[in-house]
């Protein structure tokens, strides 16, 4: 016996299928939204009022800054002219770009070449975003992005 197909039927599949993809969809959107990290400034009208002056300020220390992780020691190399720099950490956090779930706020130690402190980091890409001044005091903010191949 062959049953016909009514419209009732190809309604019905039509439902199931869209139901599907709407609920795939808000799942993902709700996830994304609940582990965005965040905002990179409270008020970027603020931020932007002062950031021409504060490039450039961050420009003329001239520092390049690189970052690795070995063995679960992450270090920052601050250099001026090829030269070591030992700034201040006035902020340091270490984590996954698309969650804080592994944040970890590092306690540097210049050791003659580089800022170096432990951290807990599996393979993949982490951000670390730095906060450091000079001697004197012209703030220093990047983020750098260390891969780990541990």
């Amino acid at each position: 016996m062959v049953q016909e197909i009514k419209g009732w039927h190809v309604f019905g599949v039509f439902a199931a299928a869209f139901s599907v993809i709407i609920a795939v969809n808000l799942t993902l959107a709700f996830n994304a939204v609940h582990s965005f990290p965040g905002l990179e400034v409270k008020n970027s009208y603020v931020a932007s009022q002062s950031f021409d002056v504060d490039r450039k300020a961050q420009e003329a220390l001239g520092w390049e800054v690189s970052a690795t992780v070995t063995q679960g020691v992450l270090r920052v190399a601050v250099l001026r002219e090829g030269e070591p720099q030992e700034p201040q950490v006035t902020s340091a956090v270490f984590g996954r770009a698309t969650s804080v779930a592994n944040d970890q706020t590092p306690v540097f130690v210049f050791d003659g070449q580089a800022l170096v402190a432990p951290v807990v980091a599996g393979p993949g890409n982490w951000n670390l975003r730095l906060k450091l001044r000079d001697a004197e005091g012209t703030l220093f903010q990047q983020r750098v992005i260390v891969k780990v191949k541990e």
